[in-house]
């Protein structure tokens, strides 16, 4: 029963061409690092592919659960459908996630690059500016983590709400109970994605920074 549609914001693709300033040593590296950083947003591309079917499966889920609450217990065979739709959706709401946990993966594989480019860098106000921005990226990756858990959580619980809804001997009380302990984890799920969505804003804009410090002139292709 997804209480919350958990959308999250993700990187700004720059579609853009850009001129280095500066002597060759610099260029290279500076261009390594503009390089190293836009692999991260292609490696979570796949991640940004997973946020509309996911909501939109939320939002389905929660009509379901709507249907049924509005049924009552006596209609126990349209209820065990109902029930067994909603499961069905939670199993693709689980690809979606292990996609999108995946996706984050393959970003971290690429974050690794950007650091040892970061030791490279003579300048030392670039080189605080990109320490900023992949503490950024760490504490986002940790965030993103605990994001994946909460989720998942909530799925197991959802997943056993539904079972417990097929069940035509369960009690009011127990039923509401489990209601409520989903609320709760949902909020947990709320709350890490709104600290996950904050980092993704800071880390595009601090990369942003980055680039105007490197000399990059960014236009619009």
């Amino acid at each position: 029963m997804s209480a919350i549609s958990v959308k999250r914001i993700i990187f700004s693709t720059l579609a853009i061409s850009f001129l280095l300033t500066g002597c060759v040593s610099k260029e290279k590296t500076t261009e390594r690092m503009y390089q190293a950083l836009e692999n991260i947003v292609e490696a979570e591309k796949a991640f940004e592919e997973q946020q509309e079917p996911l909501v939109e499966l939320e939002k389905q889920e929660k009509e379901i659960y709507n249907q049924i609450m509005a049924l009552g217990m006596k209609q126990h065979d349209e209820i065990v459908k109902l029930s067994d739709e909603a499961l069905s959706i939670i199993d693709k709401r689980r690809e979606h996630l292990q996609k999108e946990i995946d996706s984050i993966n393959a970003s971290k594989a690429e974050f690794k690059n950007s650091e040892e480019i970061r030791n490279e860098i003579d300048n030392s106000e670039q080189r605080k500016k990109v320490t900023e921005l992949l503490e950024i990226m760490s504490n986002r990756y940790k965030v993103h983590n605990k994001l994946a858990k909460e989720y998942s959580t909530a799925l197991d619980n959802d997943k056993e709400l539904y079972q417990m809804l097929k069940n035509e001997s369960i009690s009011y009380e127990k039923l509401e109970d489990h209601v409520t302990n989903l609320n709760t984890i949902y909020q947990k799920v709320y709350d890490a994605n709104e600290e996950f969505n904050e980092l993704t804003a800071q880390y595009n804009k601090k990369k942003l920074e980055f680039y105007e410090e490197a000399g990059l002139k960014l236009e619009n292709e």
